[in-house]
């Protein structure tokens, strides 16, 4: 596996409130990525507390083996992940309020398995295309869901980034876990809003074709910030290594 982290405060936000990170071994990687609530207090503080959380148990796993159980692990570590975060913030009253998103993905060579919480993003990039694996948990997904409004309307609705889901802002959360096959030569991205919101898919597309896995992250970072960079922006890649080369 190899992997790829970069992370920037953009044009507009005065520090970075995301935090994130790749580790990487032979055969198997993890890709962590954490966007701090803006408008809250210490989204960067619950945005840290998210990944160490992650971090320290892929370090000492414990009973449930990250990769062999995927699914159940990443299930287990974002609620503890959750928990963290929402004690602090009772318990100090400088955190309350605070929350994070958080996307992890877990891969090995038969497949990738992704949780999350909130509309940081993860998309496949295979033969075919690319493909959003992750679904937002926002109001305006739950409008599209309802019939209320469309997906063009969904991406210019004012109220596009009030989630539905974050890391401690409640007691407990119920993280969307995905599991998707790939193969040699496929990418996963993971990415918080500061990308999506700047880049559309079909560029974001055409950026991963061009540019080697080294290159990647640094470019679409690039894209969001020449178009703006509202936000701050955060990509984590994972690549599955083609046969023939070590990178694309």
């Amino acid at each position: 596996m190899k992997t790829a982290f970069l992370t920037d405060k953009g044009q507009k936000r005065p520090h970075n409130e995301d935090q994130g990170f790749c580790r990487e071994e032979e055969d198997k990687a993890l890709a962590v990525v954490c966007d701090g609530m803006g408008g809250h207090n210490a989204g960067d503080v619950a945005s840290l507390m998210a990944a160490e959380t992650v971090e320290a148990a892929w370090n000492d796993p414990g009973e449930v083996d990250p990769v062999q159980h995927a699914a159940t692990w990443l299930t287990e570590v974002i609620a503890a992940a959750n928990h963290r975060i929402y004690e602090k913030a009772n318990e100090v009253s400088a955190y309350r309020g605070m929350g994070t998103t958080l996307i992890s993905a877990v891969a090995d060579q038969e497949k990738v398995v992704i949780g999350h919480v909130g509309d940081s993003r993860a998309y496949h990039y295979h033969q075919e295309g690319l493909t959003q694996v992750s679904r937002d948990q926002s109001l305006v997904n739950e409008l599209v869901d309802q019939g209320e409004i469309s997906e063009a309307e969904a991406e210019v609705h004012p109220r596009k980034n009030v989630l539905t889901q974050a890391l401690g802002t409640e007691t407990t959360v119920t993280p969307e876990v995905v599991e998707a096959a790939w193969a040699p030569g496929d990418l996963v991205l993971l990415c918080s809003d500061g990308l999506t919101d700047k880049v559309a898919d079909e560029s974001i597309h055409d950026m991963l074709t061009r540019h080697p896995l080294s290159e990647a992250a640094r470019t679409l970072i690039d894209a969001a910030n020449e178009a703006g960079g509202d936000d701050n922006i955060t990509v984590a890649l994972i690549q599955y290594p083609a046969v023939e080369t070590a990178e694309r």
